[in-house]
């Protein structure tokens, strides 16, 4: 395995939210307690993680019986162990998709392990956590997953399991139908200890909480990445105070965030999450679906329901179970639960916490310091040999699969005619320049018209050259098999393979070594995008 650096900047869709952040510039500092480099602040950090020793033991009688109930090793229980003796945590977390989801599923989980080894070595004790996205209400967006192919190409795979509409999809339960899904799934990884994992962990009884929750203790055993799952009633007992909070305090936290997204606007960002004056941080759970809290007439409305704020604290007491947090809650309730050191995620959850640390000001009085996760796209040796064959690089492959064409068939362009192209830019290039010089000597306020003709000479000639390219893409099938090969499997659907391909795939064709492996790669202090060619 061999890594190469890619900055984010040549990433087609970066918000130059993230890119300020990267490099941590003062536009950017107001947004963010801390830089993403990690080592720089450690210890600071540290002593600034306020949370109380009562909460600390409950929290990992819950963990302890999680971890043990999907599976988790010997290393993750020992670290809950010292979770329990005072360590802190590096966290991060991701919606449970089906199968473990893509590979940057994998590469968060490894990045909190190097996270919290890191703090460890400079002398803060810091266990790896992983939150399972369990209450998220997004069917739709987790139900399906992307597995390799034979040919390379990556194939949806799709379960048909349901809940009540708009129900948190971690409850949402296999039947039978799960079964032809494993087959298919079983099939293109081919017979590995994944397959096998798979099997265990997604059979008809579990959910796609639980599933997720089973097949990652399975695949990070030797690791002791602790799992959590938010929507233990236990746990929901325990952020009681802060759900609350986010009710009493609803208009002052709403107040703030409107605030902060002029202030997001005028530096030139966006807003990752929409905020108007009636919204609120929580949902109720009814009938089995999530129902939106929304502020209205100088108190609530649960759907179309109103309710006083008394009540409705009174509720969020009574039955804690039955509210979740949105998506600007679910850190701060998060690092409630938790003694956070820090959070790792994506360029959008890098995004929501330049929103959210307004809350957990209003809160926590602490806002918890977000880094960016690894991040990176495997090349297997076969792109790779169409990437060395026609000298194509990732960047190519950002324009799309036709502009992809494109460059394979003038490489592969008949030499003839490639070269009458060669001449006919060498013969125009030294034609306009005895022009420019003649008329420099004439009349010198025409040299910029001299110029402004051979570039439109040229963008015809260029254009001329792609018409043939095309022609010879069509003629030439094998171009274009090439061409959408390295295509799905580097870039597929116009997205970083890391968010479309399953990671499953990949530990499936290497082994868990792929892991050790990534883990080598992780390098806190540098945050560019990886291109991995394996060896």
């Amino acid at each position: 395995m061999k890594g190469q650096c890619l900055p984010f900047s040549q990433i087609p869709h970066t918000a130059r939210l993230f890119l300020d952040y990267l490099s941590y510039s003062p536009s950017i500092r107001p947004f963010y307690p801390r830089s993403p480099l990690f080592p720089e602040w450690i210890k600071d950090e540290a002593p600034l993680v306020r949370y109380d020793e009562a909460r600390r033991h409950a929290v990992s009688d819950v963990l302890e019986r999680q971890n043990k109930a999907w599976g988790s090793g010997i290393k993750t229980l020992a670290n809950i162990d010292r979770l329990r003796r005072g360590a802190l945590a590096a966290v991060t977390g991701q919606q449970v998709v089906l199968f473990g989801g893509p590979l940057f599923s994998v590469f968060k989980a490894l990045t909190a392990v190097k996270l919290a080894d890191q703090a460890t070595a400079a002398g803060v004790e810091t266990v790896p956590i992983f939150w399972l996205a369990t209450e998220d209400h997004d069917l739709a967006e987790v139900n399906h997953v992307s597995l390799l192919s034979d040919g390379g190409a990556p194939e949806v795979i799709t379960t048909e399991s349901r809940g009540v509409t708009d129900a948190p999809v971690g409850q949402v339960r296999f039947g039978p139908e799960i079964g032809p899904v494993l087959d298919r799934a079983a099939s293109l990884l081919g017979e590995s200890d994944v397959a096998n994992w798979l099997r265990e962990s997604y059979a008809p009884g579990q959910t796609l909480g639980s599933g997720f929750a089973r097949l990652f203790a399975r695949l990070f055993q030797d690791w002791g990445v602790i799992l959590l799952d938010p929507s233990d009633p236990e746990l929901h007992q325990l952020a009681a105070p802060i759900l609350k909070a986010a009710i009493e305090r609803s208009m002052e936290i709403d107040e703030a965030l409107l605030a902060r997204g002029k202030e997001l606007e005028s530096a030139g960002y966006h807003q990752q999450v929409k905020v108007t004056p009636a919204t609120t941080l929580l949902f109720e759970v009814r009938d089995g679906a999530r129902t939106a809290i929304r502020r209205k007439n100088g108190g609530f409305a649960v759907g179309t329901e109103p309710v006083t704020t008394g009540d409705l604290a009174q509720s969020v007491l009574a039955h804690p179970e039955k509210f979740n947090p949105n998506v600007l809650l679910r850190p701060v309730m998060q690092d409630y639960l938790l003694p956070t050191l820090t959070y790792t995620g994506g360029a959008a959850e890098v995004a929501y916490f330049a929103q959210v640390g307004v809350v957990y000001e209003k809160l926590l009085g602490r806002v918890t310091p977000v880094l960016p996760r690894f991040s990176a796209t495997i090349v297997e040796p076969k792109p790779q040999r169409i990437l060395e064959r026609y000298g194509l690089t990732l960047v190519d492959l950002f324009h799309g699969p036709e502009k992809v064409r494109e460059r394979i068939a003038a490489q592969s362009m008949s030499g003839d005619l490639k070269q009458t192209f060669e001449d006919a830019k060498g013969s125009l290039d030294k034609c306009m320049r005895a022009i420019r010089e003649s008329l420099t000597r004439l009349d010198p306020t025409l040299t910029d018209a001299a110029g402004n003709a051979s570039a439109k000479m040229h963008h015809q000639l260029s254009q001329l050259e792609a018409r043939a390219a095309r022609a010879e893409s069509l003629r030439n099938d094998v171009i274009s098999r090439h061409a959408d090969a390295v295509s799905s499997a580097l870039f597929p659907d116009k997205v970083l393979q890391e968010r479309e391909i399953a990671g499953a795939s990949f530990l499936a064709r290497y082994g868990m070594g792929l892991l050790s492996d990534v883990y080598q790669l992780i390098h806190t202090d540098c945050h560019d995008h990886q291109v991995v060619e394996m060896q």
